[in-house]
C-alpha cells in the first residue's frame, strides 16, 4: 500500500478518515485552487518574513521563485510562516529564540501535509533552527538561503556590515571618528536586502548549509540581490518536487562525514564561532557529537583559505565572484569525505569531479599558499573552562596568544555597561576583561563576548585586550576573544569564582585558558554560589530550564536524542 500524499497526507483526526478527505478538500477549494492541483503532491515552503527581520525583506520574491520551481516540476507548493529571527531586533538575544523558531519549524513541517519542504532562511539563527528542525522532521527537506547584501561605500572605501560597522564603532569610541561621520556611516553600512555582507554567522551558516548537503551546490554565496539568486529559489523548488519521488532524508545527509566536512570547511573559512554551536545542534539532532579534541585536530590539519572579512579583506560578493564554496572544497579534497550525499543524491565526490569556471586565488588562496597554515577556530580547556570554550585565532592578535595577565572583572551585563568607560577604572592594557553572567542560563547567550575596549585605552591607542566570558560574539567582530566559557558562571562553573586581581593565564599553543587560583580557593569561593532567579512563566522559563551548555550546542535536552 502506498502512503498517501498531498492533501491526504496527515489528515485531520475527526474519526472517520473519509469525511476528513472530503472536509479538506473543500476548505482547500476555497483558495481558489483547481481540483488538478489540489490532486498534486504537496512541497512546503517555510518562509520567514517579517518587519523585524532587514535579511529577508525579499522574502516574497524568493517564496514566488520556489513556487515556480515547484509548479514546473509538477508539484503544488504551500507556503507556510514559521518565527523569524531578526538578530538585532531581539531581546535579550536572538540566541535565546533559536529554539523557539526550530520548534516552531519541526511541528509545522509534522503537522501539515506535504511530501517534502524548502526552508527558506537567512539570518544568523534562522538557518540552524531550520536545519535543526529538519533533522527531527525527518521529511525531505532543502534549505535556501537568503544570500548576503552587497556592499556600500563611504569616502571611496566599501562597506559592508557588520565588521565595518564595529571597525567605525572603534574609531568612534576613541575619539578618532565624529558622531557627524558616524551617523553618515550608519546609513551606508546595510544598502541591499540580504544578510551581513563579510563571513559572520549567517554566511558561515550558509556554507555550512551547503558543504553538509542540504542545499544545492554553488548556491550559498549567491548575493541577495542578484538574479542568480531567484534562479536558485527555482532550483530548490524543482529538486523538492524530485525529492518526493526519490526520498532523501536530512538523516541520510547530516552524517558523521558530512558534519566533519562541515567542520573543515568552518576552519578553512576562518568563520564564525557561533557555527560551532550552531553545528553541535544541527549534528546533535542527528545524534552525532564531535568531541573537542577532534575539533582540533581538524583545525590543526585544515588551512584558512578565504581572505574575507573578518579575517581577511574581502566580501561575500566577492567570495561568489572568486569560486564559492565550490572552490573551497575542491581546494580540501585530499582531507574531506567524498562519500557524503546532498539533496540530490550525488556524492561529494561527484560533485568535485566536476569542472569549475573560474578560482580568483585572491580570495579563495590555494593550499599551498593559505591565508594561514592552520584552522580559525580552536577549542580552549583549562581550569577556567573545563568543559570547554572557543578562541577565533584568525581573528586574533598573535602577540596576545600567549599571554598572563591581571583579571578585571565584570559581573554582568548591566556591570559591564555601567563601568567599562569609567575613567577611574582600574585598568591597563597588559589585563584580561572577564565578563560573567553572560551565559546561556544567566542571559540567553548574547553577543556580548565583544567586551569594548575601555574608552580611556581606546583613546590611548590599544586596540585589542584579552577578553574572557560565558557569552557569545558576532561572526563579524575580532579580536583576542575567550568565549563559550562552560560551565557559565550562573550554573557554577569556575568563571564564577574570578575577582579582581586574579591571574588568568591564555595559551593558544596549549589551547588552554587557566584561572590562577588554588583549586581549593575555587571551591571555597564557588560554595556559596547561587543560580539567578528562574523567569515565572513562558517560553522563558521553558528555556531555561531545558537548555544546554555551549559544548551541547544550548539546544533543549528534551529535544535531543542520545548521541553516539
Amino acid at each position: 500500500m502506498t502512503s498517501p500524499k498531498g492533501l491526504d497526507r496527515g489528515l485531520t483526526n475527526y474519526g472517520d478518515r473519509d469525511f476528513a478527505r472530503f472536509l479538506r478538500r473543500s476548505f482547500a477549494r476555497s483558495t481558489g485552487l483547481s481540483p488538478e492541483l489540489l490532486s498534486k503532491p504537496i512541497v512546503g515552503i517555510a518562509m520567514t518574513p517579517s518587519g523585524f527581520n532587514n535579511c529577508h525583506r525579499h522574502m516574497p520574491d524568493l517564496v514566488d521563485a520556489v513556487s515556480r520551481g515547484v509548479l514546473a516540476a509538477g508539484a503544488l507548493p504551500m507556503a507556510f510562516p514559521t518565527v523569524s529571527l531578526g538578530e538585532v531586533f531581539l531581546n535579550p538575544t536572538s540566541m535565546m529564540y533559536r529554539n523557539l523558531m526550530a520548534m516552531d519549524t519541526e511541528e509545522m513541517i509534522q503537522a501539515q501535509p506535504m511530501d517534502a519542504v524548502v526552508m527558506i532562511g537567512g539570518c544568523d539563527k534562522t538557518v540552524p533552527a531550520q536545519l535543526m528542525a529538519a533533522v527531527s522532521a525527518g521529511l525531505p527537506a532543502i534549505q535556501l538561503v537568503t544570500g548576503p547584501m552587497s556592499t556600500g561605500r563611504h569616502r571611496g572605501v566599501r562597506l559592508g556590515a557588520c565588521t565595518d560597522c564595529r571597525g567605525f564603532w572603534g574609531k568612534y569610541r576613541a575619539g578618532t571618528v565624529d558622531a557627524e561621520e558616524i551617523a553618515t556611516v550608519e546609513g551606508r553600512l546595510s544598502v541591499t536586502a540580504g544578510t551581513c555582507a563579510v563571513m559572520g554567522t549567517a554566511s558561515t551558516m550558509a556554507c555550512i548549509a551547503e558543504t553538509l548537503g542540504m542545499s544545492l551546490p554553488g548556491t550559498a554565496a549567491i548575493p541577495a540581490v542578484h538574479s542568480a539568486r531567484l534562479v536558485a529559489a527555482e532550483e530548490s523548488g524543482k529538486a523538492a518536487v524530485r525529492l518526493i519521488a526519490n526520498p532523501i532524508t536530512p538523516s541520510q545527509i547530516i552524517t558523521r562525514e558530512s558534519v566533519e566536512n562541515a567542520f573543515r570547511v568552518l576552519m578553512a573559512l576562518g568563520g564564525s564561532t557561533n557555527a560551532i554551536i550552531h553545528l553541535t545542534a544541527i549534528a546533535g539532532r542527528a545524534g552525532i557529537r564531535i568531541p573537542m579534541d577532534r575539533l582540533n585536530a581538524i583545525s590543526d590539519e585544515t588551512p584558512v583559505l578565504v581572505d574575507l572579512k573578518p579575517v581577511g579583506e574581502g566580501y561575500m560578493e566577492d567570495f561568489f565572484a572568486a569560486g564559492g564554496v565550490g572552490a573551497v572544497l575542491r581546494e580540501l579534497r585530499p582531507l574531506l569525505h567524498l562519500d557524503t550525499i546532498d539533496v540530490e543524491g550525488r556524492t561529494l565526490r561527484e560533485r568535485l569531479e566536476e569542472p569549475l569556471d573560474w578560482v580568483d586565488p585572491a580570495v579563495i588562496r590555494p593550499a599551498s599558499n593559505p591565508v594561514s597554515p592552520v584552522g580559525g577556530l580552536i577549542a580552549l580547556q583549562g581550569s577556567l573552562a573545563p568543559d570547554g570554550a572557543i578562541f577565533k585565532r584568525a581573528a586574533a592578535t598573535p602577540a596576545l596568544f600567549e599571554t598572563e595577565g591581571r583579571a578585571v572583572v565584570f559581573e554582568d551585563l548591566e556591570d559591564l555597561s555601567r563601568r567599562i568607560d569609567d575613567p577611574d577604572l582600574d585598568v591597563t592594557a597588559t589585563d584580561v576583561l572577564v565578563l560573567k553572567n553572560a551565559g546561556p542560563h544567566a542571559a540567553g547567550m548574547p553577543e556580548a563576548g565583544y567586551l569594548p575596549i575601555p574608552k580611556k585605552l581606546a583613546q590611548a591607542g590599544v586596540k585589542d585586550m584579552v577578553r574572557v566570558s560565558d557569552a557569545r560574539m558576532s561572526g563579524t567582530a575580532f579580536g583576542t576573544i575567550v568565549l563559550h566559557v562552560a560551565p557559565e558562571a550562573a550554573a557554577g562553573g569556575p568563571l564564577a569564582a574570578v575577582r579582581n586581581g586574579d591571574r588568568i593565564r591564555l595559551s593558544v599553543a596549549e589551547k588552554r585558558i587557566d584561572l590562577l587560583v588554588d583549586d581549593a580557593e575555587i571551591r571555597r569561593r564557588l560554595a556559596d554560589h547561587r543560580a539567578p532567579p528562574k523567569p515565572p512563566r513562558g517560553y522563558k522559563a521553558l528555556y531555561r530550564r531545558e537548555v544546554t551548555q555551549a559544548p551541547d550546542g544550548c539546544d533543549f535536552r528534551f529535544l535531543m536524542p542520545d548521541a553516539d
